[in-house]
């Protein structure tokens, strides 16, 4: 059965490392037959959450008004969730962490979804992402019904275009290639997609 995918790229750099993954892994979804949609947060005109809660008082409504009303519209709705991001001090970059903070107005629509990530660095050892990772898990652990389908690391890139010449690659393809197929959860990892080194 065809499923909804969405995949939020967070590098700020147009066809940087992650933004290439997220390329492949939409290549690989739409040969699956889903119906898939790449949304470049960089392009998107996103301001960060000020903690005022107006949405509490509003139905949801967030008191900025700018394009997170239609990128949260579309999370809702989607099936599968992509989060991709380059490391920054060994977090998620700042453009994704706002899209994160901004679904707070509806939070709690945004359910039972299945996530994938996707990761690049400029480090060899796949251990400077375990904080990106984790941040995307404490996320998906704020989401009702929340499934983690499989990680691809991209390790060892820093340059615009370096990621094209490693394993992840073909990685991010074969992953958005199963999205139809039967995977396990982070619970029974025996099936997730990882650049074993």
């Amino acid at each position: 059965m065809s499923k909804k995918v969405l995949i939020l790229s967070g590098s700020p750099r147009r066809n940087g490392n992650s933004d290439i993954l997220c390329d492949e892994f939409m290549r690989g979804a739409k040969e699956a037959g889903n119906d898939v949609e790449k949304i470049r947060v960089a392009d998107k005109k996103i301001g960060y959450c000020t903690g005022c809660y107006y949405c509490q008082k509003s139905e949801g409504e967030c008191s900025i008004k700018d394009d997170m009303a239609e990128v949260l519209q579309k999370m809702i709705d989607a099936d599968v969730i992509v989060l991709s991001s380059p490391v920054y001090f060994y977090s998620i970059d700042a453009q994704l962490k706002a899209v994160i903070d901004r679904t707070v107005c509806r939070w709690l629509e945004v359910k039972n979804k299945e996530f994938y990530y996707i990761v690049t660095c400029a480090d060899e050892d796949r251990k400077s992402q375990e904080r990106t990772i984790e941040c995307f898990r404490g996320y998906a652990d704020c989401v009702e019904g929340a499934v983690e389908k499989g990680i691809v690391y991209g390790t060892g890139v820093y340059q615009k275009g370096e990621v094209t010449d490693t394993p992840a690659m073909k990685e991010a393809y074969e992953m958005g290639l199963s999205v139809n197929r039967r995977q396990r959860s982070r619970n029974d990892p025996g099936i997730l997609f990882s650049n074993k080194k």
